[in-house]
């Protein structure tokens, strides 16, 4: 079984033994590789039960598509209906508990519709990155000053072949497995945080 490549989107909460990731296949890459379903799930995960409605306001969009993308989404088993929350007309929408974890088999696919999706679902994980990053600078001074000192943004350059390279990002993996089920999650001070893991190839000059 090919090692998975190492981008993972995750639900908040849940217990530190219920974490658990689904490998996108072909199918369910296709099911999510558009940019709006990607917003409405990184929504449904971090914000929690929504309806279409509520999510359109929220993203900007028309509460049409955003029905439509998120019966696609439910389609593919990424979100679901809330029992708890849709006694009304209007139906609420849950994320299926757990992450995602993207399959590094999905680059050797030739299918060119793959290949879209794949460019696609890269594409806009990136441009996540980069907002959550550029949100945080731009209300750094609404944390207290111990997590100003805490947060970090660093940059690093080796020379690595690829079987190293792997290496590296394993154990890094391996690193922040191991917090997420330290006791401190549950400290009077504790909140929730990105951590980011970008390592690439670099053409040299």
């Amino acid at each position: 079984m090919p090692e998975p490549e190492k981008h993972t989107a995750e639900t908040p909460g849940g217990s530190p033994g219920e974490h658990v990731v689904r490998p996108l296949d072909p199918r369910s890459l296709r099911g999510l590789a558009h940019p709006l379903r990607i917003q409405l799930l990184r929504a449904l995960r971090r914000q929690g039960s929504a309806t279409a409605s509520q999510l359109a306001e929220r993203l900007g969009e028309s509460s049409g598509a955003t029905s439509y993308h998120l019966r696609q989404l439910a389609a593919h088993g990424f979100v679901e209906d809330d029992p708890e929350r849709g006694k009304g007309r209007e139906r609420w929408w849950k994320a299926v508990p757990g992450g995602t974890v993207f399959d590094e088999s999905l680059y050797r696919n030739e299918d060119p519709e793959i290949r879209g999706a794949v460019d696609v679902y890269l594409h806009e994980i990136a441009s996540i990155h980069t907002q959550e990053l550029n949100t945080y600078l731009g209300t750094r001074s609404d944390w207290a000053q111990k997590w100003l000192g805490a947060s970090d943004m660093s940059d690093f350059t080796l020379r690595l072949p690829p079987a190293k390279l792997r290496e590296l990002s394993e154990k890094m993996h391996a690193l922040v497995e191991e917090y997420r089920t330290a006791p401190e999650q549950d400290a009077p001070d504790a909140e929730r945080v990105r951590v980011h893991l970008h390592a690439f190839p670099q053409h040299e000059g």
